[in-house]
């Protein structure tokens, strides 16, 4: 029966669900967000007492909020504390099939400073399946696909549509990148998904001819931010024109990048509502019209996207994110170099771009610890790259009107089983 709710929502996604312009796509999300409210009335303690169908009248709630109302919003009863104590559990043993009565359970990677728990009912987890295949198959082959996914953590969403017609193996990020390697190598994907990161490293694995058997038809980023670099390094080490991303948290399916290299959200699945930052940047607040045991509604991430008004070729109607940036939580805070300010803020890009002007670094990551200081980690570190990466620091500076931080530089260092962040600030 599951597999056939996946095959359905891959139907209906891939080839019933059209949309021709703007006024189809709002017309749909006016019905499915009316649909999801009366169901959310009648089901969830925490929004029994809404008394309209227009979702700009109900309140923004985040990870904070969600995670002390989880009993009261999800609509099953389940408990807070025995839904956590499975998903740790899972964590620990790294057994992902245990459920909560029959519910998936896990938890998010609480890189926004709160630990996230979600939970999926199997029709849930089904549909979810079903929408990303509809979404990442490529365009004339949909069957005998081997897809290989680097994830910190197994999910049933995946393991439940192993079938004759498509494979999936999951490669967990707590292995050692040595043994992932040789097993990719045997498995053969003709999809591969993993973090950018991972990416990298198995691209430098076939740049220097150590393994040359693997050359999947399809690449996706996940979970972290693909930056221009790694972009630009990966495409090269696998021969790709365009490196796929999906953007997906435990909260939806929210945008994928299509054949032209475009990132589209998924407007059939959710609605996005930006909360403006500057003319370009804003923060995503989701709606999704599919999650019924965990309700996600007006829910304020805490990513930064970079919106663009270009037009795609594939001629899709859904709104195109030019980037994903980052964290909201992550951009840097300087003191400021003017009398009248008192601080500013800097956003990951610029930062990433210091270290991106300067030659011969492969791997980096910057930290801000305080407004006055910063850690910058490299590989190939030489006193001629830590002075250029200063002076780029130096013009930020006087471009951007902050006081110039002082910078610790130390080496680079990979840290399994957790995203790369390149920029992050730490208080």
């Amino acid at each position: 029966m599951g597999i056939l709710v996946a095959v359905k929502n891959f139907i209906e996604v891939r080839w019933i669900r059209k949309f021709r312009n703007r006024e189809d796509i709002e017309k749909y999300q006016d019905k499915m967000i009316k649909e999801q409210l009366e169901f959310m009335k009648n089901n969830s303690p925490y929004y029994k007492n809404i008394n309209t169908d227009k979702i700009d009248e109900i309140d923004i709630v985040d990870k904070k909020t969600m995670m002390d109302n989880f009993e009261r919003m999800n609509t099953l009863g389940l408990d807070k504390d025995e839904a956590l104590k499975i998903a740790i559990e899972s964590e620990h043993t790294r057994d992902f099939s245990k459920k909560y009565d029959g519910i998936s359970v896990g938890l998010s990677s609480g890189t926004s400073g709160h630990r996230g728990l979600f939970v999926l009912s199997d029709k849930e987890t089904m549909q979810w399946a079903g929408a990303i295949l509809a979404k990442l198959l490529p365009e004339y082959n949909l069957i005998g696909h081997r897809i290989a996914f680097f994830l910190r953590a197994d999910n049933n969403l995946y393991e439940a549509i192993n079938s004759v017609f498509i494979k999936f193996k999951f490669f967990d990020l707590l292995v050692s990148m040595e043994e992932n390697i040789k097993e990719l190598e045997k498995y053969n994907p003709t999809i591969l998904v993993a973090p950018a990161s991972v990416l990298k490293e198995i691209g430098k694995e076939k740049l220097s001819k150590k393994i040359d058997k693997i050359s999947p038809k399809k690449i996706i980023s996940v979970a972290e931010v693909l930056t221009e670099k790694d972009e630009r390094f990966i495409k090269k080490a696998f021969n790709k024109e365009i490196i796929h991303q999906v953007y997906q948290c435990t909260e939806g399916f929210l945008a994928y990048t299509c054949k032209y290299g475009n990132i589209h959200v998924n407007e059939d699945i959710v609605k996005i509502e930006k909360e403006e930052i500057d003319k370009e940047r804003f923060i995503p607040i989701i709606t999704d019209f599919y999650r019924k045991t965990q309700p996600i509604i007006r829910y304020r991430l805490n990513d930064v996207l970079v919106s663009t008004n270009k037009k795609c070729e594939c001629k899709c109607p859904f709104m195109i994110i030019d980037k994903i940036e980052g964290r909201e939580d992550d951009i840097f805070i300087f003191e400021s170099s003017l009398l009248k300010e008192k601080e500013v803020q800097v956003y990951s890009d610029f930062i990433s771009r210091c270290l991106v002007y300067v030659p011969d670094i492969t791997n980096y990551r910057v930290v801000q610890t305080d407004k006055k200081h910063i850690i910058v980690y490299i590989d190939n570190m030489d006193k001629v790259i830590t002075e250029n990466i200063t002076k780029e620091f130096k013009r930020l500076s006087e471009r951007k009107k902050f006081r110039m931080p002082e910078i610790e530089f130390k080496e680079y260092e990979t840290e399994k089983n957790k995203k790369v962040k390149r920029v992050e600030r730490r208080f």
